[in-house]
């Protein structure tokens, strides 16, 4: 394989969690270990042929084999996909960090389209789209029966063009149309600034190609506006991943050289990996080593990285890693669970395949997939309690998800009681005073586990949470 081994960052097509992908462009000869199933191949061409002749009008014969293939990607696991040529140029254009959409994070929800968080600034944040909304119909087409890449294809689109969008608010118990006018979204994926005298904040909301730069540049300002920095906060709660030399290289910024990052393993040779803390494993895309110009400080400074349902992928690569050296304390909610990676394969000039090729795994050799990374310290999203973590979508709770590959993993019951019991807590916060509880902004004096972390770090007591508890796996249905 000749191509980096990537991460495609699934926000910018509108899905919740970013995926590990390998690009692997061309036509791909099939292995001899596995011939042809004739006797089912002849059965696929006796329905094909069946179709084509007896169905009530027309059907176009790519259509019939594109809708094959995609069928047959799609009854594997949530991130195996068929990509025609709008979908395939969708996907290429994904990994350049901006698009043209609405600007919402989504999962899948009994069916429908849920909004896990819009993005600032986007229209769909200005049109005033909330977390845990629901998006029945995209236009006239209902969501039921949609996929979420079928979904996200309707939502994607010309710019200055405009989509209807009928949302369910639960919290609300109402429906209404919102109409949003389609724009290129750029997501700022780094922000930054000192919280306290001697505490900064860096906060990645995905892992871009140019997030590496812009991490250096803002830890640069932090260190030069606080060179007597006594603690860090990593804020990585809702980030759904992106390139994967991204999170390799912030993992580097703060491990000590040569130090396993992530591996990767599965039944082919290529999906057999290591990636480590040195520029040959992240600088390569960048073409030169970004890491050099941080001051060595952040090496030794205090740090504790923030975690909730929302981190996946790309941001479980940084978090498992900096937990497992023990490098960081992880405190928050328990990761999305997203801990498996995707090889794009092409089958035309302009389709290709996307099948999960492997699974991921921290330096100490724990799959995330399925189950995700447990924080040191429990917290909870607000001074209140947990509003709207149970609600969250994670890599276990979508169809046909694949299991960790690690033990048997059994139905966790106490996830649907938590669910039943959230809802029961925002009706009743949003009877009393005419809407739902809202959550502070990150970064901001009321964020509640920012506070938690800082007094972490600066040795005072956390208020822990009471009520969260570690995750088990899901049993997968296939």
């Amino acid at each position: 394989m000749t191509s980096k081994l990537k991460i495609a960052g699934w926000v910018a097509l509108g899905a919740l969690a970013g995926g590990l992908t390998t690009m692997q462009f061309g036509a791909t000869a099939r292995s001899s270990m596995a011939p042809l199933p004739m006797e089912d191949m002849a059965q696929l061409a006796r329905a094909f042929g069946l179709i084509k002749s007896d169905y009530v009008e027309p059907v176009d014969e790519k259509k019939l084999i594109g809708d094959a293939i995609s069928g047959m990607a799609a009854g594997l696991d949530p991130h195996s996909v068929y990509l025609d040529k709008v979908g395939f140029k969708e996907f290429r254009e994904s990994t350049s960090g901006k698009f043209v959409g609405v600007g919402i994070e989504i999962g899948m929800e009994d069916g429908l389209v849920k909004v896990v968080s819009p993005i600032e600034g986007s229209p769909a944040f200005r049109a005033g789209i909330k977390t845990g909304d629901l998006i029945t119909k995209i236009d006239e087409t209902a969501v039921k029966g949609l996929t979420m890449d079928q979904a996200v294809k309707r939502m994607r689109g010309d710019p200055n063009t405009k989509v209807v969008l009928n949302i369910y608010r639960t919290s609300e118990s109402r429906n209404f149309p919102v109409t949003i006018i389609r724009e290129e979204i750029h997501v700022q994926s780094v922000r930054a600034k000192i919280v306290e005298p001697g505490y900064g904040w860096i906060r990645i909301s995905q892992f871009q190609e140019r997030t590496v730069e812009d991490f250096v540049a803002k830890a640069e300002k932090l260190f030069k506006d606080e060179p007597k920095m006594k603690g860090l906060v990593l804020d990585l709660r809702n980030d759904p991943g992106g390139y994967l030399e991204s999170a390799i290289a912030v993992s580097a910024a703060f491990l000590p050289k040569d130090v396993l990052v992530v591996s990767t393993n599965g039944q082919l040779p290529d999906s057999k990996k290591e990636f480590r803390a040195r520029p040959s494993d992240y600088a390569g895309q960048f073409g030169s080593d970004a890491l050099s110009r941080l001051p060595a400080a952040i090496k030794t400074v205090p740090v504790v990285v923030l975690v909730n349902e929302g981190s996946a992928s790309a941001s479980e690569i940084v978090s498992g890693a900096l937990q497992d050296h023990k490098r960081a304390v992880l405190m928050g909610g328990q990761t999305f669970g997203k801990g498996s990676v995707q090889t794009v394969r092409q089958l035309t000039a302009d389709t290709a395949l996307k099948i999960t090729t492997a699974r991921y795994y921290t330096p100490s050799g724990r799959s995330i997939q399925a189950k995700g990374i447990v924080p040191d310290v429990m917290v909870d999203e607000s001074a209140n309690g947990n509003l709207y973590s149970a609600l969250r979508v994670r890599e276990a709770d979508l169809d046909k998800h694949i299991t960790s590959g690690q033990g048997s993993e059994v139905k966790d019951a106490a996830r649907e009681k938590a669910r039943e019991d959230a809802i029961k807590k925002i009706e009743e916060a949003n009877a009393k005073k005419g809407e739902a509880p809202k959550l502070a902004e990150f970064g901001s004096p009321e964020d509640f586990p920012l506070q938690q972390a800082l007094n972490k770090l600066q040795g005072k007591p956390v208020v822990v949470s009471k009520t969260m508890t570690e995750r088990k796996p899901e049993d997968n249905k296939n």
